[in-house]
C-alpha cells in the first residue's frame, strides 16, 4: 500500500469517535468527581453543579445545531459516519443515563452526607415541621408573593412565552364548587431575582435547614388562585435553541445585529423539557403540546430541576471544613509588584503558569504601560474578560492618557456577547480604537503588544498566552503565558495587528504561526517530520496538550505517525475523536484527560525533532473551528530554561495518577491504576511547586518539590 492509499485508509469512519458523544464522556468524567468520596463534600456539590451547567450549554448549542440540520434536511455524515438524526438518538440515550446518574448521586450520596454533616435539605414542603411551615408561609407572604406573576391560560389569554432556562411551576385548576368542570392551566415563574436556596431556622441540635424556593411557592400556590382549587402543580423547565445565526455579509452593523439576536436567544425553539417525574399526565400533555415537545426531548426528573443551584449551596457559610482550602496563586519572583516590569522582561523571557502563579503580572503589564510616559501604543485582542476587568480599566486610562490604544473585541464570544458590547463601548468613549471582530472569523488569539520608546530606539514588548485576559477565570483555568521583548516576535506581533485592523500581511513571518492562514499546515508539517524521523530509523516523539481534538486531518496525521512508530502522548481534557489501540493505526497513541479542581485550558505542543526539541504554546485546539475559522496564534518557547519548564509541566501531567482518566480502546475512560505507586495529583503538585519557586532563587531544574504520598495498597 503506498502512502496515499495508507493515508486514505486512516480516514475510515470506524477510526473516529463522534464529537458529541465524546463531549458527553467528558461530562461523565466531571460527574465522577462529584461521586468521588475522597473529595471534600462541598467540592462534590460544585462538580455536580458544573455537570448540570455543562449539559445546559450542550443542549442550547450542540443539540440545537443538530436539530437545525434535521430541519434543513441535511444528511451529510460526520467523521464517525453518523447523520444528525442518528446523533440525536444516540445523545438522547446517553443523556438519559447521565441525568439518572446525576440525580442518584444527588439523592443517594450527597443529601445523606450533607445531613450527616449538619445541613438538612428539605426536599418536599410536606415534610416541614409545624414551626417551619409557619416560617415558610411568613417568608412567602413578605418576600415572594409581591414578586410573583401568576399567568392563567384561557380563550382570552394565550399560552405565555416561557423564557429559556427559567424554572416555572405549572398548575391545573378547577373553579371552586365545580366538581366536574373543565380544568384550566396556569403557570408562574420561579423568580430568579430571589435566592433559590432559603435558609430556615436551625434545629435544636444545630443542624442548618434549607428549602428550595419552588417548594415554598408550591406550598402557597392557593394564594395565587383564590377562586380555584389546585388539582395538581409541578415544576418544569424549558431549554431553547440559543445558537446565534448571523449572516455577517448581510449585517450592515455587526454590533446592532448581535444585540438584536441576543434578545431572540430567550425565545428560540424549545428543544428540551424537564419536568418533575410525578407530574400529572394531563398537565404534561398541555406543556408538551404548547411547547411542541416530542417524547425524545422530554426529560422526567427524580429530584429538583436545574442542579446548578448547588453552586449557590457551595457558597453557604459555616461549612469551610467541608471545602478544599482556598488556593492563593503564588507571586512571580521575576516580577516584583513594585518593580519595573519592562526592565525585568529585558533580562530574558518570563514564563507564567496560571493559576498556580498569579495573573497580576499580566494586569501589571497593561497597567504600567498605560501610565508609562515612554509607552507610545498598546494593542490587544480580547475574547472574554471579567465583568469588572482591571485590564479594560487600564486600556481606557491609556487612551485617556493620549496613547495609541487599539483593541480587537470579539463580539461573537459565545454567551459573553452582551458583556463584550458593554465594555467595547466604554473603550471607544475613552478614545481607544475598537475593532469589532472580523467577518466570518472569531478572533480567539491572546496577544498584547506594547510599543515603547527607549534610549536605543523603539522596543516592542509582547505578552502571548493560551488563556483569556480574564483575571477571574485566571484563578480557575490552567494556562501558560509568555512575556518577551524578542525583536522577531515583536515584529510578528505588529504584523498581526496590522492584519487585524487593515489588509496588510507581510511577505514572511518570523516566529508566530497564525490560523486560519497556515497554522494547520504547520501542525501537519511538525507531525509529518516526526513520522519521517521514525521511518528513517530515528526516534519520533510527540506530546500534545489541548482542550479538544476533533480535526480529521490532524488525527489522520497522528495515525500515520503512530503507524510509523512515533510515540504519541495526548493530554486532551474534553472532546477526543481519535481512537486508541487500533492495530496498525493507533497502537503508539496514548490519551489521557485530567479533571481536577482547576479547568485544564493550556495548549502545549512538544516535538522531539531528533533531539533538537521544539516546544510551542497556542490559543488553538486541534479542532476545525480553531484551525480554519478563527484567528489563533502559536508561539515558540525558545529559551532553554523555559523550554525545560514547559516540558516538565507535560511530564508531571503524564505521571498524574489521581486526576487522570485514560482513554481505552472501547472509547471508555478509566482512572489510572495506582496500586503500589506513589500518588501524584499534578494540579496540587504545581500548587506546591509555585509556592516554592516564589521563595527560592534556585534554577528551575532544582525547584522540584514533589513529595510522594504513601503508595496505595
Amino acid at each position: 500500500m503506498d502512502r496515499k492509499e495508507e493515508r486514505k485508509a486512516f480516514t475510515r469512519h470506524e477510526y473516529y469517535r463522534n464529537r458529541e458523544l465524546s463531549w458527553l464522556a467528558f461530562n461523565e468524567r466531571v460527574l465522577s468527581e462529584a461521586r468521588d468520596k475522597q473529595i471534600p463534600l462541598f467540592e462534590r456539590l460544585k462538580f455536580l453543579s458544573i455537570t448540570a451547567s455543562n449539559l445546559d450549554e450542550f443542549f442550547m448549542i450542540r443539540v440545537a445545531s443538530l436539530i437545525d440540520m434535521v430541519h434543513a434536511g441535511y444528511t451529510k455524515k460526520d467523521i464517525a459516519g453518523m447523520t444528525a438524526q442518528e446523533q440525536i438518538h444516540a445523545i438522547t440515550e446517553v443523556v438519559r443515563n447521565l441525568v439518572g446518574l446525576q440525580y442518584s448521586t444527588y439523592s443517594r450520596s450527597l443529601l445523606p452526607s450533607l445531613r450527616q454533616n449538619g445541613l438538612n435539605v428539605i426536599q418536599e414542603h410536606e415534610n416541614l415541621t409545624k414551626e417551619q411551615k409557619a416560617y415558610v408561609d411568613r417568608y412567602f407572604r413578605d418576600n415572594v408573593y409581591p414578586v410573583l406573576t401568576p399567568m392563567a391560560v384561557d380563550s382570552s389569554r394565550p399560552f405565555p412565552l416561557i423564557r429559556n432556562k427559567t424554572l416555572n411551576i405549572g398548575a391545573l385548576l378547577a373553579k371552586k364548587g365545580e366538581k366536574n368542570g373543565e380544568l384550566e392551566f396556569a403557570t408562574v415563574q420561579v423568580p430568579s431575582v430571589l435566592p433559590r436556596i432559603v435558609r430556615l431556622p436551625d434545629s435544636e441540635d444545630g443542624t442548618k435547614n434549607v428549602i428550595l424556593l419552588e417548594e415554598i411557592i408550591e406550598r402557597n400556590m392557593q394564594q395565587l388562585f383564590l377562586k380555584y382549587d389546585i388539582i395538581s402543580a409541578s415544576p418544569y423547565r424549558v431549554m431553547r435553541n440559543a445558537d446565534l445565526t448571523i449572516d455577517e455579509d448581510e449585517a450592515a452593523d455587526l454590533l446592532k445585529e448581535i444585540q438584536k439576536q441576543l434578545k431572540k436567544r430567550q425565545w428560540g425553539e424549545a428543544i428540551r423539557l424537564e419536568v418533575e417525574e410525578k407530574i400529572d399526565k394531563r398537565l404534561l400533555k398541555i406543556l408538551s403540546r404548547e411547547l411542541d415537545i416530542k417524547e425524545e426531548a422530554l426529560y422526567p426528573i427524580n429530584g429538583p430541576l436545574d442542579l446548578t443551584f448547588l453552586m449557590k449551596m457551595y457558597g453557604l457559610e459555616g461549612f469551610d471544613g467541608l471545602k478544599a482550602p482556598k488556593h492563593i496563586p503564588a507571586p512571580v519572583k521575576e516580577i516584583p509588584a513594585d518593580g519595573d516590569i519592562f526592565a525585568q522582561i529585558r533580562k530574558g523571557d518570563i514564563l507564567l503558569h496560571h493559576p498556580y502563579q498569579t495573573f497580576d503580572p499580566v494586569v501589571k503589564f497593561v497597567r504600567d504601560a498605560a501610565s508609562d510616559p515612554q509607552v507610545l501604543a498598546i494593542k490587544q485582542t480580547l475574547y472574554r474578560v471579567s465583568g469588572n476587568s482591571p485590564i479594560i480599566a487600564a486600556l481606557a486610562q491609556a487612551a485617556e492618557n493620549g496613547k495609541q490604544v487599539s483593541v480587537l473585541v470579539e463580539l461573537k464570544a459565545r454567551f459573553d456577547e452582551e458583556n463584550n458590547i458593554i465594555w467595547a463601548k466604554k473603550l471607544e468613549k475613552a478614545g481607544a480604537h475598537v475593532i469589532y471582530g472580523l467577518v466570518g472569523l472569531k478572533t480567539h488569539s491572546k496577544i498584547t503588544l506594547v510599543v515603547r520608546r527607549e534610549e536605543d530606539g523603539i522596543r516592542r514588548y509582547v505578552h502571548l498566552g493560551t488563556g483569556n485576559y480574564n483575571d477571574s477565570t485566571a484563578k480557575l483555568y490552567t494556562d501558560i503565558g509568555l512575556l518577551t521583548c524578542s525583536a522577531s516576535i515583536g515584529e510578528d506581533a505588529t504584523a498581526v495587528f496590522n492584519m487585524l485592523s487593515g489588509y496588510s500581511e507581510p511577505e514572511s513571518w518570523n516566529k508566530l504561526s497564525l490560523a486560519p492562514l497556515w497554522l494547520k499546515e504547520r501542525f501537519l508539517l511538525l507531525i509529518g517530520r516526526e513520522t519521517e524521523h521514525a521511518r528513517n530509523g530515528g526516534e519520533g516523539r510527540i506530546i500534545a496538550k489541548m482542550n479538544s481534538l476533533c480535526d480529521r486531518d490532524v488525527i489522520t496525521a497522528l495515525y500515520e505517525a503512530s503507524a510509523a512508530g512515533v510515540e504519541i502522548d495526548l493530554i486532551v481534557r474534553g472532546i477526543c475523536c481519535l481512537k486508541v489501540g487500533i492495530p496498525g493505526v493507533s497502537e503508539h497513541i496514548h490519551v489521557r484527560s485530567i479533571v481536577g479542581d482547576f479547568l485544564e485550558h493550556s495548549r502545549i505542543f512538544y516535538f522531539y525533532n531528533n533531539g533538537q526539541e521544539e516546544v510551542f504554546c497556542a490559543s488553538a485546539d486541534w479542532m476545525p473551528r480553531n484551525l480554519e475559522k478563527r484567528v489563533e496564534i502559536m508561539f515558540p518557547v525558545e529559551s532553554e530554561k523555559l523550554k525545560e519548564e514547559v516540558i516538565h509541566i507535560l511530564n508531571i501531567e503524564l505521571q498524574d495518577n489521581r486526576k487522570a482518566h485514560v482513554l481505552q480502546p472501547d472509547d471508555t475512560y478509566e482512572k489510572v491504576d495506582r496500586r503500589g505507586k506513589a500518588a501524584l495529583n499534578s494540579q496540587m503538585y504545581f500548587v506546591e511547586e509555585a509556592k516554592e519557586m516564589a521563595k527560592s532563587d534556585e534554577t528551575a531544574v532544582n525547584r522540584r518539590v514533589f513529595i510522594p504520598e504513601e503508595p496505595v495498597e
